[in-house]
């Protein structure tokens, strides 16, 4: 049995002896904190903590490491419920496009954005997306992720989605984290359906979602609800099929216009809705009265300039809020959990603790993993975080610029 020892920590965060599923409204300003404080982890399972004043008596110090954390803080790592993180080169050149004016909607109708990413990743070999994803993956955990989602939707077409799907699955065995894996074959419209949606998605339903079934290559279903790409009923129709092959819903809703999005996510029954710019009274009114997460996506906002989703609103009306990154080559090149928190707290005025919430126990309900990941609580994973010693909590959001991370924890092991 190997066991770890956590002690002197300076804060505690998010400590729960029975986590709920999520956390809403008022209670997201709410986080559980001991001070002074050690951890004991057992075979990657946090099995006890307390203060410093209560040092456990252990007698058995056989296979036992110690872990000075000097002062440091202790946060469950962050769980990042969607990004696509399997993807082909860069899109620096639409980034310049955008810094001269382009919208991302302009760009993507002269044959950018996802598509340019299509025929990149059309070209490459399995072998070379599965490397550039690992190095991504590994960056990301250097930065604090201890569990992720990554989708398809690059691909477009049978092969290569197949193909896209499979890294995810190379990259869920490789590890050392939780890798969910989303289809996300309704992210636009290939060139070669190009006017005939309605056959598109046919070929999604008909072709790919029995292919995915066959493999067990999907653990969830996405679609892009959004003018110019699929509507409401669209999304009805393809996540309603997806359900039937296994998939769980979820949606990328209301990014750019209020699409309908949100309201097909809950008609489906999705896990989560995601992007929430534009979202309206009759949102927030569906939302409260379902089990679907919200979900914002700070680095996408940032990125494309799009006015923010109305985060405060939301938590005010009683809702739970999701952070994930959106790591992707278009929108939002970045995977760093920690910056996504930072802009949640300056440009939504979210507060650090609901900040923090909506990326750990909140985000691992976006992705289903609400028994093992998202808390410091006995039986879970003991996927941590260690900073360097930091005065408070809210220093983490606001050292924005700054990497705070003194040492990654995950599954009761320390990665270097």
């Amino acid at each position: 049995m190997q066991k770890l020892l956590i002690k002197n920590i300076r804060t505690l965060a998010q400590v729960r002896e029975n986590a709920p599923e999520m956390i809403a409204g008022k209670a997201m300003n709410e986080l559980p904190c001991i001070h002074n404080a050690w951890l004991a982890i057992e075979d990657g399972i946090i099995v006890d903590f307390g203060t410093m004043v209560d040092w456990p008596g252990i007698t058995d110090w056989s296979n036992l490491e110690v872990i000075d954390a000097n002062e440091g803080t202790v946060f469950p790592t962050w769980c990042d419920s969607h990004t696509h993180l399997v993807y082909a080169g860069s899109r620096e050149g639409e980034f310049v496009d955008r810094i001269h004016g382009l919208s991302y909607e302009e760009i993507a109708l002269r044959g950018g954005g996802i598509l340019n990413s299509a025929i990149k990743l059309r070209a490459a070999s399995e072998d070379e997306l599965f490397e550039q994803a690992a190095n991504r993956l590994d960056e990301v955990i250097s930065l604090g992720t201890g569990a992720i989602e990554i989708k398809s939707g690059y691909g477009l077409d049978l092969e290569s989605e197949l193909k896209m799907l499979r890294v995810i699955r190379r990259l869920r065995e490789r590890g050392p984290i939780e890798v969910k894996a989303t289809f996300l074959g309704a992210h636009a419209i290939p060139e070669e359906f190009k006017n005939k949606k309605d056959d598109y998605l046919n070929f999604l339903i008909g072709e790919l979602m029995p292919a995915i079934e066959k493999e067990k290559l999907a653990d969830y279903c996405d679609i892009f609800c959004e003018r110019n790409y699929f509507t409401e009923e669209d999304s009805i129709k393809l996540l309603e099929a997806a359900k039937k092959h296994g998939m769980i819903p979820k949606v990328h809703a209301n990014q750019l216009s209020n699409s309908g999005g949100v309201q097909a996510g809950i008609k489906t029954g999705a896990i989560s809705v995601d992007h929430l710019e534009y979202l309206g009274e009759e949102e927030i009114a569906l939302l409260k009265n379902s089990k679907t997460m919200p979900t914002i996506l700070p680095g996408a906002q940032f990125f494309l300039g799009l006015p923010a989703p109305p985060a405060r609103k939301m938590i005010d009306a009683g809702l739970p809020i999701a952070v994930a990154s959106d790591y992707n080559p278009g929108s939002c090149p970045s995977g760093n959990m920690n910056q996504m928190i930072s802009i949640a707290c300056i440009n939504y005025k979210m507060s650090p603790e609901e900040a923090i919430n909506a990326a750990t126990i909140n985000a691992a309900y976006a992705m289903g993993l609400s028994n093992s990941h998202g808390s410091i609580t006995i039986g879970k994973k003991a996927n941590l975080i260690i900073t360097k010693p930091i005065p408070s909590i809210a220093f983490l959001p606001y050292s924005f610029g700054s990497n705070l991370i003194e040492q990654i924890i995950i599954n009761g092991k320390k990665i270097n």
